[in-house]
């Protein structure tokens, strides 16, 4: 007896295609959430699962050297200290000249060695000041001002000391407790006409301009060097 034809196999259900497995990170991750990325070094919190990452946080800058502030201009107290000394000295040796030689001396020749004294006592000043405090605002006042009193006290200083020669020390000094102002009336008067000798405020603005001019000069090319 011929057995009877084979029953075809029972179909197998369709197999879904399975999902690729996550790499597990931090634990057991039983409904496959995404693993959250991977801490960047640097600073910051670590990420809470389920929280968007935060960035981490920059890290602090170097910090920057300091600018380098201009150099200042000099030292204008040592610059008016050193300017006054200046015009003391020129004064004494322009009083001794005229001590020396005022009996030979003309108007003109006395009025010439006025002027000249006047520009080299506000000249030197001027430079000397201009050299050590640069272009300093009351450096450049100061050494107009100097300037100026050299030459007058540079002229006003020879009238005692001629009065000291031609009679005593003592009779001069007597002489100026009794008229202090004497020398000053003598530099501003003009004995001649007897008016006013208008070479002596001259003189005071040659220095005065001398002094500053250069002072200003000398002071900026400081500067810009």
């Amino acid at each position: 007896m011929s057995q009877p034809p084979p029953y075809p196999p029972p179909p197998q259900p369709p197999q879904q295609p399975q999902q690729p497995q996550q790499p597990q990170q931090g634990g057991y991750n039983p409904y496959l959430q995404p693993a959250p990325p991977q801490q960047q070094p640097g600073f910051g919190p670590s990420p809470v699962p389920g929280q968007p990452p935060m960035h981490p946080a920059p890290a602090f800058p170097p910090p920057q050297p300091l600018a380098q502030r201009p150099a200042t201009g000099g030292n204008p107290v040592g610059a008016i200290v050193l300017g006054l000394a200046a015009s003391v000295f020129v004064a004494l040796l322009y009083t001794g000249l005229i001590a020396a030689t005022y009996k030979e001396q003309s108007v003109t020749v006395a009025n010439t060695l006025y002027l000249a004294h006047a520009l080299i006592n506000g000249a030197l000043v001027g430079a000397l000041i201009g050299r050590m405090a640069g272009r300093n605002t009351g450096a450049v006042i100061g050494a107009a001002v100097i300037g100026a009193l050299g030459a007058f006290f540079g002229y006003v200083n020879a009238l005692p000391l001629i009065f000291a020669v031609e009679e005593t020390p003592l009779a001069a000094w007597h002489f100026l407790q009794s008229e202090p102002f004497f020398p000053a009336k003598a530099w501003w008067n003009d004995e001649a006409s007897g008016g006013v000798d208008w070479f002596s405020p001259l003189g005071l603005v040659v220095a005065a301009a001398a002094a500053w001019g250069l002072a200003y000069a000398i002071g900026s090319k400081r500067r810009e060097t």
